[in-house]
């Protein structure tokens, strides 16, 4: 991503129906030293599942906690949570989501 600015992007795939999770909420906080949250935004996937930049502001250092927020997508799983650790500030992280009815997943993409 030459000449752009760091963000963190997810991109929520409902793998049990094959589409895109459209309309999924992400609330995002940052986490200080003792793991103590603070809510900086929430966000929604747009109509292909992303989101292109879950801050809407510059990229810091640190550890941010991503709640997807599945809701009745699943007969099981109410929510997500996935903490991101950022060390590199000149890098983007994408954290996608796979979720179906009874499982879900995610790992670092490019």
């Amino acid at each position: 991503m030459a000449n752009s600015v760091p963000t963190i992007s997810t991109h929520v795939i409902d793998t049990g129906r094959g589409v895109p999770a459209a309309g999924l909420s992400i609330d995002v906080s940052l986490l200080d030293a003792d793991g103590l949250e603070s809510p900086l935004t929430t966000v929604t996937t747009d109509r292909d599942g992303r989101v292109s930049d879950l801050l809407g502001r510059s990229l810091q250092a640190g550890t941010y906690r991503l709640r997807f927020q599945i809701g009745e997508r699943s007969p099981f799983f109410a929510a997500m949570t996935v903490d991101v650790h950022v060390a590199d500030l000149n890098r983007s992280y994408h954290v996608p989501l796979l979720l179906s009815p009874f499982g879900l997943s995610t790992y670092l993409g490019s």
